[in-house]
């Protein structure tokens, strides 16, 4: 009966979001890149770590800072990661028994993914969603004012922007 009432509920609502974040994880989060962008003058970003969820969801229940993980990746003013941080990245993932879920970084005007962002995902594999946060992720974007992309492979994309909240979901007070 219940997973009937489950699938009827689902009909009716329409498809579970893709990925769920507390309200005060993502705040918390998107005001830290802020902060590392040093007053908007270099771009900041971070992989979104967590767990998948029954419904086939994924929950992001913490952010991982880029520069954090590689010292040098915000040197130029541009995310560049180098592929020795990978490792530190995979050992934190072990130690929290948490995947990478997504990853979102900052850019000083529009969130439309550039050639770069385009060309060179940060995690290459199919089915990765990369959000990018515009205007260096002042005023605290959420889903719906934010760039939503995922890689499909091949170098193709798809742009779940304009689906906002239906594919983001924060969960919590505003």
């Amino acid at each position: 009966m219940r997973s009937l009432l489950n699938k009827l509920l689902g009909w009716i609502a329409g498809p579970p979001p893709r990925l769920r974040c507390d309200r005060a994880v993502w705040t918390s989060g998107v005001a830290e890149l802020a902060r590392r962008t040093r007053g908007c003058s270099q771009e900041s970003g971070a992989y979104l770590l967590g767990t998948r969820l029954s419904d086939g969801s994924s929950r992001i229940l913490e952010f991982v800072y880029y520069d954090d993980v590689d010292p040098r990746a915000l040197e130029t003013g541009e995310v560049t990661i180098r592929q020795t941080a990978l490792p530190r990245l995979w050992a934190l993932c072990r130690k929290r028994g948490y995947g990478v879920v997504a990853d979102v970084h900052v850019h000083p005007g529009s969130c439309r993914q550039s050639y770069s962002d385009h060309a060179d995902p940060v995690m290459p594999r199919a089915g990765h969603i990369a959000m990018i946060l515009p205007n260096f992720a002042a005023n605290a974007p959420e889903p719906g004012r934010i760039g939503i992309y995922e890689f499909c492979g091949e170098g193709r994309w798809l742009d779940h922007s304009a689906k906002g909240s239906g594919f983001v979901r924060l969960d919590g007070r505003a």
